[in-house]
């Protein structure tokens, strides 16, 4: 269990992800192999309104799917899909439910890889059962 006796730092909520990752269940690591984890401070407005959100302080986390396009084997190596985890967010809603920040950002992590691949709430909720 991690404690903090300071707002935790972008590079905190980094190593809690870095921590989090391995915890989450191996069939979703494996979907999201080669994705990159990033921490922002908050997301921006129009990304926000994107994904109907009515404020980037509601949006804890994003997965983005980096551009497939046709590409010859002489171009450059594509970029990897991203996992972007949002602090502000995440500290509201820690402060707001009192989950431990790291089974938060995990859950987080889950959230944002499940939805992306289109699973269901009972998709998820069956996976987290088979633990």
């Amino acid at each position: 269990m991690y404690r903090f006796h300071h707002p935790p730092t972008l590079d905190d909520i980094v190593d809690l992800a870095g921590h989090a990752f391995p915890a989450i269940p191996e069939k979703l690591r494996i979907l999201v192999r080669g994705a990159s984890i990033v921490v922002e401070e908050v997301a921006d407005e129009k990304t926000a309104q994107e994904l109907g959100f009515e404020s980037p302080w509601a949006l804890t986390g994003l997965y983005r799917r980096a551009a497939r396009t046709q590409k010859s084997v002489l171009d450059a190596p594509m970029e990897n899909d991203t996992i972007t985890l949002y602090r502000g967010p995440i500290l509201l809603e820690w402060i707001e439910t009192g989950e431990d920040l790291f089974r938060l950002i995990r859950t987080v992590l889950i959230q944002e890889i499940t939805h992306h691949f289109g699973w269901s709430d009972a998709d998820i909720e069956r996976l987290e059962r088979d633990e």
